[in-house]
């Protein structure tokens, strides 16, 4: 049974009434981030009932000591944590003497929590009757400013209904907060100092081992019935707190309202002498907008990513609301200002994984932000790959490979393998392959080569050679194998030949030897300093064709489909259908030993492959793959539904898309996986993005052009999304019977629609 609780809307999250049991799953559906940090969504007064609590910073984070039985050569020494920060929104209260507390009260009426999507804010409300019988309307709504990254706002009100009342309002800063996924119990943060002046405070700390300093900030301001209160305060510190204490007598009736200020300045921005004063001088400029004015930027910040982002679905209001929620977490998690940053599986949303980049970036990220946004958000994200590029190198020469090759690491925050499960730490290589895909779909995409002689090319001869080395020649099938991996169905453990690891990798030495040779004859300088620094000699070359050429593709001629392995067709092959629900979901229910030798498969595999290079591939192949492999499909994982959706809606299987659709659109606000209460799947919302632009819409590059072959579900009447493609906005409109086109810009683009080359003119609504 799915939760159902969240209200249908289409452009906000809602919950109404209150129901402790979903505190911890509302914490996550109703998180905020800027970015720049990030939040979820407890509640600013104390609550004593089971919470999460989370405030993250991007980029800050902890390596943790990794915990196992035993240890092995190349094995990561640590698991890097995304840190559970400072806590900067709470506000104590209390009411004649007794603190509220949800928890604890004697009857809440009319709670509602709103996540405005198209504004880019929080608001919570309530009525609620203490233990002391004191009867109490209260109103908050809080934003993480987009303007101002290192900021976040809250107002809180409070209204006593039935009788005149002493309110008290503590707001205060909190250092003293652990990880709940915390290795060995170490204590993460050292706090440097305690400060307070007028009505702002500053907790300076820094994180244990990696060093980053971070002030966290606050400041404070009440007033009643919308009139300032000057009046004086007591403060409470301890060595990792301090609290404002401000002590009001309240007509009933009247409405007293705390604002506060806080965020986070760090020394990944700032000396990290002079973080009180930068967190200073913008409190400063904040307190000076307002409140009111600043939540005013937040909404045209807004307008303007979803002027850009949006995608309209007419006649289906969850539907709406799934794609809108997805596109919303996002841009919350990153905006592509800051090319040291990536897309963490979580976001700001919870600490599970740990690490803030897998190959979901490039396999299911970079897609919708080379659309979505400016190219260069795009390049950022490659750039940090580059980047990282020697520790790639390092990882693999800790497993024993050389001469630079390179294998990127499963999860990473420095580039730095982090991941700390062995089948996937030193097996799941195939997400090398993605990081060389991302940058063939950059190139694709932009028609920008630029960045291959600047800075691919490098990546793509380290990872070429990982694939030459890590390919031995067998001589009973005279081909090249690759052996002991993990595929993208993390079911199957340490099986040969997989595949789509085995494609990938043909793929990859492809890929960079052609590069290599167009960088050779058209940017000759480029080539000669990269050829200086990598070393890379024509015999070298003959190696990778050799493997290239030769590799060996597992393949049953009875059922006419490539084998996601060696072996697969040994298995008791009894299809997800036929499989006792009671069962469901198998990584909940069964033991590991049990699932590793039954066929289910926890996302696309072998159809990551036809997704990747459909190209070489015919429909036809593609409906065979699709037909053997999805019934296997358990679908317990959150990459898994979108590209599934996508290749039904390619085959015309627009029932079965649609449905595949809405289980990635709505997989957290459904929680289909009965783990939301853990973060959101934001990675994978990229994949919902996917399964609307390049399922339903058929959108692709084909011959340089783009190309579309729209369908639409049954269920709407329309839907529609905008392209960025190469500088010109393209506004694509689908309906039951027509699809429209609108270009903006200055010159017409040529387009394929159908297989049809079609000339679209800018500002003319064009009908196809």
């Amino acid at each position: 049974m799915n939760q159902d609780y969240i209200k249908a809307d289409n452009w906000s999250i809602i919950e109404e009434g209150f129901d402790a049991d979903q505190v911890k799953s509302s914490e996550s559906l109703f998180s905020i981030g800027n970015g720049a940090m990030g939040q979820r969504a407890n509640f600013e007064e104390k609550y004593t009932g089971p919470t999460f609590q989370g405030s993250y910073i991007a980029g800050v984070y902890y390596p943790d000591k990794t915990r196992v039985g035993w240890w092995k050569n190349g094995y990561p020494e640590y698991f890097a944590k995304v840190l559970n920060a400072p806590n900067w929104i709470g506000i104590n209260v209390s009411i004649n003497g007794e603190v509220l507390d949800l928890f604890k009260c004697q009857n809440i009426e009319n709670f509602r929590r709103e996540l405005n999507m198209k504004e880019g804010w929080l608001s919570r409300s309530f009525i609620a009757t203490l233990q002391n019988s004191v009867k109490v309307e209260v109103e908050s709504k809080r934003f993480l400013s987009l303007d101002f990254d290192e900021v976040g706002a809250i107002e809180y009100n409070v209204k006593p209904l039935n009788n005149d009342a002493q309110i008290n309002f503590s707001p205060y800063l909190d250092n003293g907060i652990t990880n709940e996924d915390t290795n060995w119990d170490d204590k993460f943060w050292d706090v440097l100092s305690v400060n307070h002046e007028d009505n702002q405070a500053f907790i300076v700390s820094r994180t244990m081992k990696t060093q980053f300093y971070v002030c966290t900030t606050m400041q404070t301001q009440v007033s009643i019935n919308g009139q300032i209160l000057n009046q004086e305060k007591s403060v409470h510190t301890t060595g990792d707190y301090v609290e404002f204490q401000y002590q009001n007598q309240v007509s009933k009736g009247d409405t007293i309202s705390l604002t506060k200020f806080g965020g986070y300045t760090t020394d990944r921005n700032h000396d990290k002498n002079e973080l009180i004063s930068a967190a200073n001088k913008t409190l400063n400029e904040v307190s000076k907008i307002g409140y009111k004015a600043l939540l005013d930027l937040q909404k045209k910040a807004w307008s303007k990513i979803w002027e850009m982002a949006d995608i309209t679905i007419k006649g289906d209001v969850k539907a709406q609301q799934g794609i809108r929620f997805n596109i919303f977490q996002l841009n919350q998690t990153y905006l592509g200002k800051d090319a040291r940053l990536n897309i963490g599986p979580k976001g700001f949303t919870g600490e599970k994984y740990g690490g803030s980049t897998y190959w979901d970036t490039e396999a299911y990220c970079i897609p919708f932000y080379l659309a979505t946004k400016d190219q260069n958000v795009a390049r950022n994200l490659l750039a940090y790959r580059y980047n990282q590029l020697d520790k790639a190198i390092e990882n693999a020469e800790k497993l024993g490979f050389k001469n630079g090759a390179a294998l990127y690491p499963m999860v990473t925050m420095n580039g730095e393998e982090c991941h700390n499960e062995w089948e996937i730490t030193f097996e799941e290589i195939h997400r090398n392959g993605a990081i060389a895909f991302a940058i063939y779909n950059y190139h694709r995409f932009t028609s920008d080569y630029s960045y291959i002689p600047e800075k691919g090319l490098e990546v793509l001869i380290g990872i070429a050679r990982f694939w030459q080395q890590r390919a031995n020649f067998s001589k009973a099938k005279n081909k090249y194998v690759i052996l002991g991996v993990t595929g993208p169905n993390e079911y199957e453990n340490n099986v040969n030949n997989n595949f789509y690891t085995n494609y990938i990798a043909k793929w990859c030495i492809n890929y960079a030897a052609e590069n290599v040779a167009i960088v050779e004859k058209d940017y000759p300088s480029d080539f000669k300093r990269i050829m200086s620094k990598v070393q890379l000699s024509k015999e070298e070359l003959v190696q990778w064709k050799a493997v290239a050429d030769n590799m060996y593709f597992p393949y049953s001629e009875d059922n006419n489909v490539y084998l996601q392995q060696d072996g697969f067709l040994d298995k008791e092959l009894i299809t997800v259908a036929d499989l006792d629900k009671s069962q469901r979901p198998i990584n909940q229910k069964w033991s590991w030993d049990r699932i590793l030798r039954s066929p289910y498969i926890k996302q696309a595999d072998t159809l990551q492959g036809f997704y990747f290079f459909e190209d070489d591939f015919t429909t036809e192949e593609l409906e065979r793959h699709f037909d053997f492999y999805e019934p296997f499909t358990v679908h317990e994982s959150s990459l898994s539904p979108c590209v599934h959706s996508i290749q039904a809606a390619k085959l015309g299987r627009m029932d079965q898309a649609y449905t595949f659709y809405l289980r990635t659109s709505r997989l957290d606000l459904d929680d289909y996986n009965h783990e939301v209460h853990e973060g959101l799947h934001i990675t994978s919302m990229a994949g919902t993005w996917m399964s609307i632009v390049e399922g339903f819409g058929g959108m692709r590059v084909k011959n340089n052009l783009l190309s579309f072959a729209p369908k639409i579900p049954n269920q709407w009447e329309g839907y529609s999304f905008k392209i960025n493609f190469r500088n010109q906005i393209l506004k694509v409109n689908v309906s039951q019977n027509k699809t429209l086109f609108e270009l903006d810009g200055n010159t017409s683009i040529d387009i394929l629609v159908n297989d049809k080359l079609v000339t679209i003119q800018p500002n003319v609504l064009a009908s196809v």
